[in-house]
């Protein structure tokens, strides 16, 4: 019987997001809700299975890892992307790797989280709740800045970045945008005008991240860049945190030049001693912007359909489609 791993089921909820009773009666369905502390503790885990049906983005299949997996016949992504997977590899190893298509949920949750991030900030809302939680009151607590008559500078003008556009809007925010591919018609298409990198962070009041990570655009944030922002402006990222060095927020923000809102990190889960947890001029989520019942349904159930579609010999939404042509001759 194959043997079929879902992992990276962090918040235990993968179970209520699909009909897994076909799937179990084919094939023994063992969930894992840890991550992974190192990629050799993922091949010890993972060495057993024939198929695998991870979260995201959550655990890289590099070239070593999965090397090291030779069990591994099929990889049943929760999403459209596979920027984490070596693809080349698994079409070498045999390996058939298939896709899930994302719903529109995302397109709604993300910006509403941000813009719930860039109220949080701007009125200390998390510092309020804390006080309120431990019978104090208004101590300690800066004044907030109203976000209306400020800039709102968007990196990234795809579908979330337009949504934070009107947001920003509707706040009475004047908005800017730019990214490495916008031209002036197309910002001014999504309401915002058109600037270059240098003059949106010199210029806004919030800078907030909307790129899709590739290689390309890891680190478009640097050191150099973060120096122009305004002093007292509000750096917030809800896209990935590659996007952004690491390092160079990190003094940006022990320098209290800046603050900073971030639901995404380089590495996740956020280690428990990571300097983002004590710095007292950043808020921070768990990577919740994604995390929806209707997106995870979508995902999860059309995982279940396609380790179903292998196992009946007919594989679909397959990422790689070189690798059937390989299992055929």
């Amino acid at each position: 019987m194959m043997r079929v791993a879902v992992t990276d089921d962090w918040q235990e909820v993968s179970r209520s997001c699909a009909d897994w009773v076909p799937l179990q009666s084919k094939a023994e369905v063992v969930w894992f809700h840890e991550p992974f502390d190192s990629e050799d503790a993922a091949a010890a885990a993972l060495a057993s299975f024939d198929a695998i049906i991870p979260l995201r983005d959550r655990t890289k299949f590099s070239t070593s890892l999965l090397r090291k997996l030779p069990r591994l016949k099929l990889i049943a992504q929760t999403g459209p992307l596979a920027l984490h997977i070596d693809l080349d590899t698994c079409t070498k190893q045999g390996i058939v790797c298939c896709a899930s298509q994302a719903t529109n949920a995302n397109l709604a949750a993300t910006p509403e989280l941000t813009l719930g991030l860039m109220l949080a900030a701007a009125h200390h809302i998390a510092q309020g709740h804390a006080n309120m939680k431990a019978g104090r009151w208004q101590q300690g607590i800066p004044f907030g800045e109203p976000l209306a008559g400020r800039t709102l500078g968007v990196i990234g003008l795809g579908n979330i970045g337009k949504k934070l556009v009107n947001y920003g809007k509707a706040l009475g925010m004047k908005v800017i945008a730019w990214s490495p591919n916008l031209t002036p018609e197309r910002a001014a298409e999504a309401g915002a005008a058109f600037v270059t990198k240098a003059q949106l962070l010199s210029e806004a009041d919030v800078v907030s991240m909307h790129l899709v990570h590739t290689d390309r655009t890891v680190g478009t944030l640097g050191a150099a860049d973060l120096a122009l922002m305004k002093p007292g402006s509000l750096l917030v990222n809800t896209a990935r945190g590659p996007l952004i060095d690491e390092i160079a927020l990190i003094e940006a923000l022990k320098s209290g030049r800046i603050t900073a809102a971030l639901d995404v990190y380089d590495r996740e889960p956020l280690p428990a001693d990571h300097p983002f947890r004590v710095l007292p001029n950043v808020v921070l989520t768990p990577h919740i912007g994604f995390v929806k019942r209707d997106m995870f349904a979508a995902f999860y159930q059309q995982s279940v359909e396609n380790v179903l579609a292998v196992i009946a010999g007919d594989p679909q939404r397959v990422m790689n489609p070189d690798v059937l042509m390989r299992k055929a001759s």
